[in-house]
This record gives C-alpha cells, sequence and structure tokens, in this order.
C-alpha cells in the first residue's frame, strides 16, 4: 500500500498575512513525514515563529530518521526535533522587541509505512478518519479544553466560549516544551489529516468525515475543506495536510 500526501494554506478571508507553515517531507518510499504550525505573536512575528518551526523540526527529522525505524524510535526522534524547533524560536523571541512573545502551535506525523507517530503542541490538531467514523487523536492544550475537562463547560459550549483560542503551551515562548506523543495505524482506505484552528473552528468533525471519506477525489479534498471554510468567512488562516492509503 502506497501512502499518498497533499496540504495546502491559505490566509483566510479576513488576515492578509499568513502565520501558518507546513512541510511534507517524503523520506525514500516507506518513511513520511508531515507538519503543521500556527504562529502567534503578532504581525512581524508570528509567520516568522511558523515557518522557523517547521524549518527547523523537519530537518532534524530529516538528519535523523534511517531505514528500520520503528514508530517507537520515529517517537524519540519526533520530542528531538521538537526540542530543536522550541530553542530556535525562543532564541529568536529574544533578538528584539519584534520578536517578543513569538510562539507556534506544532502537530506533527512520522509515518513508517501504515503506523504512524505524532507530536503535539497547542490547538492545531491531528484526525483519523475511516468509513467507521472520525476521531481526533489529539488533545489541545487550551484554557478551553482545560474547563471542559474540569466541567466547567460542555464541548457544545466550548465551541463559541470567547477565549477558545487562548492555549496553554506553544512552541518557542518558554526555553523547554512538552509535546504529548501518540500513536495511529492507518488501514487501506483510512486517513490522517493535520490542520490549523482556521480549519476546526468553522467545521464540525462530522463534516470534515463527509469530504474526506465520502468526497469523490482524495487529491481535491484538502481544497475543498478550504473552500468551505471560506465559505463561512475564514476567519483565520487556513492549513490542512492529508495522508491517505
Amino acid at each position: 500500500m502506497t501512502m499518498q500526501t497533499w496540504g495546502l494554506s491559505d490566509p483566510g478571508e479576513v488576515r492578509e498575512q499568513n502565520q501558518d507553515a507546513y512541510a511534507i517531507v517524503p523520506f525514500g518510499h516507506e518513511r513520511t513525514l508531515m507538519v503543521v504550525c500556527d504562529g502567534m505573536g503578532g504581525a512581524k512575528s508570528g509567520n516568522i515563529a511558523s515557518s522557523l518551526a517547521v524549518e527547523v523540526f523537519a530537518d532534524e527529522v530529516r538528519r535523523c530518521q534511517k531505514p528500520g525505524m520503528t514508530p517507537e524510535g520515529a517517537a524519540v526522534v519526533l520530542r528531538g526535533a521538537l526540542d530543536l524547533a522550541n530553542k530556535a524560536v525562543y532564541e529568536q523571541s529574544q533578538l528584539s522587541d519584534d520578536f517578543k512573545g513569538m510562539g507556534t502551535t506544532l502537530v506533527a506525523a512520522f509515518f513508517i509505512k501504515n503506523r504512524a507517530a505524532l507530536i503535539n503542541v497547542g490547538d492545531s490538531r491531528a484526525y483519523h478518519f475511516c468509513s467507521e467514523g472520525v476521531r481526533q487523536i489529539t488533545t489541545d492544550h487550551s484554557m478551553v479544553e482545560l474547563m471542559v475537562q474540569r466541567g466547567e463547560l460542555t464541548r457544545e459550549q466550548a465551541k463559541n466560549y470567547p477565549g477558545k483560542n487562548v492555549i496553554t503551551r506553544a512552541v518557542g515562548t518558554e526555553r523547554n516544551v512538552d509535546g504529548d506523543l501518540y500513536f495511529d495505524e492507518l488501514k487501506k482506505d483510512d486517513c490522517l489529516l493535520l490542520c490549523t484552528d482556521g480549519l476546526s473552528n468553522v467545521m464540525a468533525d462530522q463534516e470534515m468525515l463527509f469530504e474526506v471519506v465520502h468526497g469523490v477525489h482524495k487529491s481535491d479534498c484538502c481544497q475543498r475543506l478550504l473552500n468551505i471554510a471560506k465559505t463561512r468567512g475564514a476567519p483565520d488562516n487556513v492549513t490542512v495536510t492529508l495522508a491517505a492509503l
């Protein structure tokens, strides 16, 4: 079974600047990296934080990956790459007042054949789609997610909560950061999707499921998801990557 991947990033309908960044990097025919970042810190630094994190993260995975790796070995590589990306963004943030407070979310999946190791910081997400349904793999590092877990908000209330974009963990805002690790396995016709909150804030999981699983062509799925986000005003940058078996 051959893995196919697609991705796109768009400023959306409101923002002039795109502060998202992503990369899809194949290593031979059995290993592929997807990484998505959503930068923050104002007009002068959000895009720098996200693009720097993607570049450093992908370069380190490229340097450390090798044939015969297991998903567990890939997870170790992802953690090391996150540490380096965090260091790079944090050090950049110390260089001038323009960069002060800059940071970025990061969600990444490293595929080895049909299995994947994933790492996440912030509220960009990874989803698994199959004919049986949709599963959000990652858990947001956000105030609203904490409130849901404490029972202070329901999932429905959380969707429209005023502070839903406040994240509790980001790459580059502190000297060190912890990423959450996950593992996933794709069967034939399954898909794994990474996206920024510019998509997940305007589309319900079931709506994404319909487009991913029941759309005619996987190759235009990312564009279809973006088009829906745009018809709903796309108030934020939209980035989505998709891997399918």
